[in-house]
């Protein structure tokens, strides 16, 4: 049976004018014979059979409906192609109650574990008040995660890629979160958009995080009493220095106090910490995080077996510093936790964009300057527990 002999059965655009919405049906049927059109709601859903392989139907068939504000999907009911395409919905609709109430319980997770970072410190529980004044801790803390997370919205935002603002995690942890994320909603269109999307949250993260290392260093430092040094010594915990930290504070000549146990530095620097810290764990080259879609954009399929690796190293660099570096279970820990992690994301796969063309060199490059920049963030020890 020749194409013009397919029978079309539902509604046509004079029945039903908002099929006309979408791109010209011929434009379709260059890729996708349909015989059959309908308006469900906001979505134009065509019934028909693909003229070619179904991802290379999609690659062409994806700039045709996005040019006509669509996100198209191609699914299989009951045995059928089906072709369905829904507006593209970019931006928030009405107040984001969640996001809002996330970050009101993270500012006060994170007043209430800052006010422990001022010695003798705040008492919390005695006078609740007062955690106010850990307030320098906690904008810092949130600064450099907020600003990471919105790179990504922002850069979502340009590639029309429906995304969710950040949501923050409150857990009274050492910094009194566990992170924010955001949720992508749609599709990657291309290798730029996967690039783009990955790289703009650690690179907008780490510019904050070196103002706030340099505004940090140079305010006061912290003096410990000496009975908190004699019960540090007997148990607590040392938080490892990253030489990204280190490089700050030798070009403005200014201390780390990291020889000098009756003094800290500022609070504030712990912010920077938190910085560096969230680009290198995200930067890590597996699955869905920042340096999944990073190098996924940058090598394509061969990404996987780089994924596949991950776990393998970061269970290695846990058994080294346990055998080798005589470091115990529970410094170690944070390199198992990620191990598994890590063999969760590269299970589960990258990020697949819907048309799979090359990568510039400017952005091959700037992927390596950002691969380098997490290296100067990573600590083989980043929290060290004393016993």
């Amino acid at each position: 049976m020749d194409d013009a002999d397919v029978p079309r059965v539902g509604p046509s655009i004079d029945d039903d004018p908002s099929l006309g919405d979408g791109p010209p049906l011929e434009r379709i049927e260059s890729v996708f014979r349909v015989y059959e059109m309908r308006a469900e709601d906001d979505q134009l859903v065509y019934y028909g059979d693909p003229r070619t392989h179904p991802e290379r139907a999609m690659e062409e068939l994806w700039p045709v409906f996005r040019e006509a504000g669509y996100d198209p999907q191609l699914t299989i009911r009951h045995g059928e192609y089906v072709l369905v395409a829904e507006p593209i919905s970019i931006g928030i609709d009405g107040i984001p109650w969640t996001n809002i109430l996330l970050l009101c319980a993270t500012i006060c997770s994170t007043l209430f574990v800052g006010a422990f970072w001022w010695y003798p410190g705040i008492d919390p529980f005695g006078s609740p008040i007062e955690i106010l004044g850990a307030w320098p801790f906690s904008a810092a803390v949130l600064t450099v995660l907020g600003v990471h997370e919105l790179g990504h919205y922002v850069m979502s935002r340009y590639h029309q890629v429906d995304a969710s603002l950040p949501y923050f995690i409150p857990i009274p942890t050492i910094i009194g979160t566990m992170g924010a994320v955001i949720k992508l909603k749609g599709r990657m269109p291309n290798r730029k958009a996967l690039f783009d999307i990955g790289i703009a949250g650690p690179l907008a993260g780490l510019v904050a995080t070196v103002a706030i290392a340099v505004v940090g260093l140079h305010l006061p430092p912290v003096t410990i009493p000496e009975p908190v040094v004699q019960q540090a010594e007997e148990g607590g915990f040392r938080l490892g220095i990253p030489p990204m930290l280190e490089l700050i504070a030798a070009a403005i000549d200014q201390p780390l106090y990291g020889d000098d146990p009756t003094r800290n530095v500022n609070p504030v620097v712990i912010g920077a910490w938190v910085g560096m810290f969230v680009t290198f764990l995200n930067l890590i080259p597996v699955g869905q995080l920042d340096g999944g879609h990073i190098l996924r954009a940058m090598i394509g399929d061969l990404h996987e077996t780089v994924s596949a690796l991950v776990p393998g190293a970061l269970f290695a660099l846990a058994g080294y510093l346990y055998y080798i570096g005589g470091y115990g279970l529970q410094t170690v820990f944070i390199w198992i936790l990620w191990g598994f992690l890590a063999t969760l994301l590269a299970s589960a796969g990258g990020a697949q964009p819907v048309t799979d063309g090359r990568l510039g060199t400017w952005r091959q490059l700037l992927g390596v300057v950002t691969f380098g920049l997490g290296l100067l963030c990573f600590m083989p020890v980043p929290l060290e527990v004393i016993q």
